[in-house]
C-alpha cells in the first residue's frame, strides 16, 4: 500500500463529513486534502484512543519530530511520506501542523474551559488552523478568503462540541464553557450523568445560535471570485449546518445519543452544494 492509499483508506473509514466534501476535487488536490485529513485523524485518534496521558504525549511528541521530518524530508510514516508530496505542491507552513497537534495536546491536560475565548483557543488550533491549510490546498486570490476559513473551520468545531456532549462527557470532558453552564443554571453534574433538562435544551440552543452566527459570518467573508475554489469547505458546511438544525429539531438530544446523517443524505447534499456552484 503506497502512503496515498494508506491516507485514502483512513478517510474513508472515518466516515467524517470531511471525506464527502472533496470527493469531486480534481485528483491532484485530492490527493492533498485527504493526506491533511488522514494526518489530523492520526493524532486525534492518539488522544482519544489513547488512556495512558504519559503515552498520548509521548506520541504526539512523536508525530511533532515526524513533522520535522516530512519538511526536511525524511518523513518514516505513511502520512507523513504523503504530507511530505504535498507540501512541496502547496504552501502548508509547518507552524500550522504542529498547532494542530498542541491543539490535541491541550485534551490532554484539560476538560474544562472557563469561557467562550479560552474555547476559542482550542477550536483555532483543531479546526480554524485546518481550515487555513486546506485554503491553501483548494486555492485562493483573495487574502480575505482566509478569514472565511479561520470562521468556517470554527463554526465547524462548535457543531461537533453541540453534536458529541455526551459522548465527551463520557471521557470525562465538557467542552461548554463554564460561564455558560452558569448562565443557564446547568450543573456540570448534569452533563457527566446524561440528564436532559429544559434548561440544558436552552443552553444548547444558545451553542447552537453561536454556530450559526460563525457560519453566516463566514459565508460574508468569502469572496465571490474564490467561492469557486473554496467549494469543498462550502460541501462540508450544508453538510454540517445540516446537521447542527436536526439536531436542533430533535431538541438537542445529545447527552444519551449522536444524531447523524446518512451517507446517502452526504453525497446528496455534496452534489447539490458543488454543481451550485
Amino acid at each position: 500500500m503506497n502512503p496515498h492509499d494508506y491516507c485514502q483508506q483512513k478517510a474513508a473509514q472515518s466516515g467524517s463529513s470531511f471525506y464527502y466534501s472533496f470527493m469531486f476535487l480534481p485528483p491532484q488536490r485530492r490527493q492533498a486534502i485527504t493526506a491533511l485529513y488522514a494526518f489530523c485523524r492520526e493524532v486525534d485518534d492518539v488522544v482519544d484512543e489513547c488512556h495512558d496521558i504519559s503515552l498520548a504525549q509521548t506520541k504526539l511528541d512523536w508525530w511533532r519530530q515526524e513533522v520535522t521530518r516530512v519538511y526536511s524530508g525524511s518523513p518514516t510514516h505513511p502520512v507523513g511520506q504523503a504530507l511530505k508530496e504535498v507540501i512541496a505542491q502547496f504552501n502548508l507552513p509547518q507552524e500550522q501542523l504542529l498547532e494542530i497537534i498542541d491543539g490535541m495536546a491541550m485534551d490532554l491536560s484539560q476538560t474544562r474551559y472557563l469561557d467562550f475565548k479560552a474555547l476559542q483557543l482550542y477550536c483555532y488550533r483543531v479546526a480554524s488552523v485546518v481550515g487555513l491549510l486546506a485554503a491553501e490546498i483548494f486555492g485562493y486570490q483573495d487574502r480575505q478568503t482566509l478569514k472565511y476559513a479561520h470562521d468556517l473551520g470554527l463554526a465547524f468545531q462548535l457543531t461537533n462540541i453541540i453534536r458529541d456532549v455526551g459522548e465527551d462527557a463520557r471521557r470525562g470532558r465538557i467542552y461548554l464553557p463554564i460561564e455558560d453552564l452558569q448562565r443557564f443554571n446547568v450543573p456540570a453534574k448534569d452533563i457527566l450523568e446524561a440528564r436532559h433538562s429544559d434548561a440544558f435544551r436552552e443552553l444548547m440552543a444558545f451553542q447552537a445560535q453561536r454556530a450559526e452566527r460563525f457560519y453566516e459570518q463566514a459565508f460574508a467573508n468569502l469572496p465571490a471570485v474564490d467561492r469557486k475554489a473554496q467549494r469543498p469547505g462550502l460541501v462540508m458546511a450544508a453538510i454540517y449546518r445540516t446537521l447542527l438544525r436536526e439536531i436542533a429539531r430533535d431538541g438537542f438530544l445529545v447527552l444519551d445519543r449522536r444524531t447523524s446523517l446518512t451517507p446517502l443524505r452526504k453525497v446528496w447534499l455534496a452534489g447539490m452544494t458543488w454543481f451550485k456552484g
